[in-house]
């Protein structure tokens, strides 16, 4: 029966004319409402130019300059100028004159003018020193002074002699004495009785000085 009052849907006639009103009030609503909601938008969207902060400055790229290590040098080291011959000179030096030529036109020995400087040989001289003479080995000791045997002294003296070239002793110098009564009978005996055979200097006799001492003992005393 509802059927056939309302048609096959089943909804009023009535009913559907006021919901097609309704919503059409809501669609009118919100159209005249549009605007108002446009103009509440913020100012900064209307086209005005938003001011950006400056940007922070930009730093030079700085340039790297390639390290360079400093080449090692070695120091430069001043040698001192050395002869290529050094021949020392002196009186007892033999000189060789010219030079020794192959040429058997030639005589050894005599000088050519050319070639290098003549060998001269360094001359070393031979020397020996003063010794006793053994033929006088028994007038060595001086006689015991009297007056230190009476009074039981006895002593020791050191002299330095000058030796001459005939053996004899030239000159005596005190180095030290128990007393002067023993240096003097020591000079006195050096001066007198002493002998050597000289020092020589390749053979040829020359003079020299020595240290020599004597003792004095009672027990000694012949």
């Amino acid at each position: 029966m509802y059927a056939d009052r309302y048609g096959k849907t089943g909804i009023k006639p009535g009913s559907l004319s006021v919901a097609i009103g309704l919503n059409g009030a809501i669609l009118a609503a919100l159209i005249f409402s549009a605007p108002e909601i446009i103009t509440q938008v913020d100012p900064i969207f209307e086209g005005r130019n938003i001011p950006l902060p400056d940007p922070p400055p930009i730093e030079p790229i700085k340039k790297i300059e390639p390290k360079i290590e400093p080449k090692l040098t070695q120091p430069v080291v001043e040698r001192p100028f050395i002869p290529d011959t050094i021949m020392p000179r002196s009186a007892d030096m033999t000189e060789l004159v010219g030079t020794t030529s192959l040429d058997p036109g030639v005589p050894e020995g005599t000088a050519t003018g050319t070639g290098p400087a003549p060998y001269v040989p360094v001359h070393i001289p031979t020397l020996t020193g003063a010794t006793r003479d053994s033929r006088y080995a028994n007038a060595f000791q001086p006689i015991y002074p009297p007056a230190e045997r009476r009074a039981g002294n006895e002593g020791r003296v050191v002299v330095r002699v000058l030796i001459g070239t005939d053996g004899r002793v030239k000159q005596v110098e005190k180095v030290s004495a128990a007393s002067d009564a023993f240096f003097e009978v020591t000079e006195r005996q050096a001066l007198n009785k002493w002998r050597f055979k000289p020092a020589t200097r390749d053979g040829v006799p020359q003079e020299s000085w020595q240290i020599l001492s004597v003792s004095f003992r009672l027990d000694e005393d012949g």
